[in-house]
């Protein structure tokens, strides 16, 4: 006997120790949570209502006729009024404000803060857009009990566990009471569990119903009590229960289960959704709303009679609360992936610093460069336009493929990633996997190197389109190809570039050295090997669209090369900041070069293969950019810039087959839709003191005068200007030609 009793002490010992370490200890794994950066609002600002409100909608800020209190706006026509919460920014604290905003042309025309502090500029909280869970992929949204409406409480109590606040852990009672019920029914229909006990359950135990696992929980129960407070136990409870699921991701706690139902902050529920919370405690499965609407309300319905007979709610709430509608979101926004490409990357860059177990647990807080206005506008571009190719072109449905990646010009932010034509899609990331020839898109960097200042080439030098033949291996002859199939005779390099003539740019490339061009690509940021081949010189080099931004990336940012970030810093649970990913500079490439290639590349855009793009875009905003098309079109590429953005598209097939689409019939009218809603900037090249512009003739490239016949303006190396001169020399008055070079 006294060895029996010697046992259970020390099975009551270890179960004590077990509550304990748990309890006290970190109590769940918390996944990282991914916010998007923040909207800044300020007068002058490029931004269309309508992508504040869907900013607004992300927050869950809720449309009102008369806002009252904080998370809550309106719109009375152009004008736009806020009342902001109040949040931690960048390590600064954000009081409470109203904003009112008047918009005029898609731009913020008048900004007022109307009640708060005064501020000029005000950013708006960053919108959570993803996690990053575990194989078991649990996800809550922690509350404290100081933070749940009261009624939430009272209700869990009243329709749960009524003795909650007398029992010590186990309720005799409700056992003998279950025990009867469900002899009567001759199958179990009713537990006696209280809230402590399914606590235990879900914490420590599983669902076995053998008498030993009910004898463990009992205890387990009576020793939580025991160390802990009824408000700790309930407050622990609140964040636990499992309340649904979100495709493979479980709800847990009420806090995520308020949005996940509702869209809304557990705090903004009113009676009749609290009612709903807490019926589908008994089964989120068998409950489901969305499944299960009539069952869901009826279960709801019951709750709701039970609050009224316990007197937590009147009549006319009750009789009001079951009249209204279940009110839960609509199916399709319930979206455990809103953004899985942009994800993929910014998994990818934490991996370099944090281990799985820390991403899995530790409740990282990840704020990254996503800017969702941006983001909105490559995935629609992308999806509506591959129909709109399909139906044109009479190509299967669902047969083209694409990826987008938006890219801040200057800083190597990337604001957007769209990986599949189905944005929600979270399988093969096409934007940083997808590697396939670039075609075309490798020019400009055969043009650079024939530009920099060891060669003897300028933009108006002249270099010959006739077919050309070069030997290679295993005496192979590669003889390009023009696509027009027709050769232009001697042509401007500039010319050559913006129209994309293979058989100049092979014979400029094999002039200057495969070598050479190898080395530009290397000194552009291109990490894979490169085979010094004379078909690289027409895009024979596999990169994926990431890797050919990074690469145009440096075009864009006069030569200075940077890897893309998608993550600005890291913070633990408590908001202390972990790290900060700041930006990292590589050598430079020759600055003069890089602006002479800016203005071919702009050539590109006014006259060249990507000019189709200024029938829709305004001609005041200069653009720069590049075609690429592979052997037989299996591949539209297209990478451009403005001074504040870079895009690259590419659109092809998965299973690599032939489309009818060019660079400029496939890619570019992609990256032309997204640029006619993206707030950007007009490209400003700032040329370097050794560069100057000069009229020279079209035909001869000679120097030229500004209104002669066939004069072009086109930027110089002082080394590098032309010597010859053209038969028409005019040359304007000192004080005139002085005047326009100042205004």
């Amino acid at each position: 006997m006294a060895a029996l009793l010697g046992l259970l002490v020390l099975w009551v010992i270890y179960l004590d120790i077990e509550v304990r370490s748990k309890f006290d200890g970190r109590k769940w794994a918390m996944p990282a949570q991914v916010y998007a950066q923040p909207l800044e609002l300020y007068q002058g600002k490029q931004l269309s209502q309508a992508s504040l409100e869907e900013e607004l909608k992300a927050l869950e800020y809720q449309p009102v006729s008369r806002p009252t209190r904080a998370g809550q706006w309106r719109r009375q026509g152009r004008v736009v009024e806020i009342m902001t919460r109040s949040h931690n920014t960048g390590g600064r604290q954000e009081p409470e404000r109203t904003l009112r905003l008047e918009f005029q042309q898609d731009r913020i025309a008048h900004f007022e803060v109307t009640r708060g502090d005064s501020t000029s500029l005000l950013a708006l909280e960053p919108v959570l857009i993803g996690g990053i869970y575990p194989k078991r992929q649990e996800d809550r949204e922690l509350v404290q009990l100081s933070e749940v409406p009261p009624l939430l409480g009272e209700a869990l109590i009243a329709v749960e566990d009524r003795a909650y606040v007398r029992h010590f852990g186990v309720s005799p009672k409700a056992i003998a009471r279950a025990a009867w019920v469900n002899f009567q029914s001759g199958r179990v229909v009713q537990g006696g569990s209280t809230l402590t006990q399914q606590l235990v359950k879900n914490f420590f135990l599983d669902d076995s119903r053998e008498l030993s696992r009910k004898l463990t929980e009992a205890m387990m129960s009576v020793l939580l009590e025991v160390h802990y407070s009824k408000a700790e136990i309930l407050e622990t409870y609140m964040n636990e229960v499992y309340l649904g699921q979100s495709g493979p991701r479980e709800v847990h706690g009420f806090g995520l289960a308020a949005k996940h139902y509702f869209g809304q902050p557990l705090s903004s529920l009113d009676v009749p959704q609290l009612a709903l919370l807490v019926g589908l405690v008994k089964g989120a499965s068998y409950y489901n709303p969305w499944r299960n609407p009539e069952r869901a309300k009826k279960r709801r319905d019951l709750v709701l009679q039970v609050l009224h007979e316990q007197d937590l709610i009147d009549q006319a709430t009750l009789r009001r609360s079951t009249r209204s509608p279940l009110a839960i979101v609509d199916a399709k926004q319930r979206r455990l992936h809103d953004y899985p490409a942009f994800i993929d990357l910014v998994k990818r860059q934490l991996r370099e610093d944090y281990s799985d177990e820390a991403l899995n647990s530790e409740g990282l807080k990840v704020f990254t460069t996503l800017s969702l206005p941006a983001q909105r506008q490559a995935e629609r571009a992308l999806s509506q336009r591959l129909t709109e190719l399909e139906t044109r072109f009479k190509v299967k449905a669902d047969s083209l493929q694409g990826a987008v990646i938006i890219t801040a010009v200057g800083s190597g932010e990337v604001e957007a990633v769209v990986g599949d034509r189905n944005e929600k899609f979270a399988g093969f990331n096409r934007a940083l996997d997808a590697t396939r020839p670039i075609g075309s898109l490798v020019k400009p960097a055969v043009y650079l190197s024939a530009l920099k200042r060891d060669e003897p080439y300028n933009l108006a030098s002249f270099v010959d389109d006739s077919p050309v033949a070069v030997a290679g291996p295993d005496d192979d002859i590669w003889r390009p190809k023009n696509f027009d199939r027709t050769a232009h005779g001697e042509v401007m390099l500039i010319d050559a570039l913006s129209k994309s003539y293979n058989q100049a740019t092979a014979r400029l490339g094999m002039t200057v050295g495969l070598h050479k061009v190898a080395a530009s690509l290397k000194g552009l940021g291109v990490e894979k090997e490169i085979f010094e081949v004379p078909s690289l010189l027409l895009g024979a080099l596999e990169l994926s669209p990431a890797e050919v931004s990074k690469m145009y990336h440096a075009f864009a940012n006069d030569g200075v090369v940077m890897p893309l970030r998608a993550i600005r810093s890291v913070e633990d649970a408590q908001g202390q900041r972990l790290n900060r990913y700041p930006l990292t500079l590589g050598e430079p490439v020759e600055p003069a070069a890089i602006q002479l290639l800016q203005y071919a590349m702009q050539a590109v855009m006014e006259e060249g293969t990507g000019r189709t793009a200024y029938q829709r875009l305004p001609r005041s905003l200069a653009l720069a950019g590049k075609t690429g098309t592979t052997n037989d079109q299996r591949d539209s590429w297209f990478a451009g810039f403005s001074g504040r953005h870079l895009a690259v598209v590419w659109v092809g097939r998965d299973d690599n087959g032939s489309t009818p689409l060019t660079g400029g019939t496939g890619a570019l009218q992609v990256w032309t839709d997204i640029f006619t809603r993206l707030p950007t900037e007009s490209l400003d090249i700032f040329a370097s003191p050794d560069i100057e512009y000069l009229w020279v003739d079209r035909v001869s490239g000679g120097l030229s005068g500004e209104n002669c016949q066939g004069a072009r303006l086109m930027p110089f190396t002082a080394d590098k200007r032309p010597t010859e001169r053209a038969a028409c020399e005019w040359v304007e008055h000192p004080v005139i030609h002085w005047m326009k070079r100042w205004f």
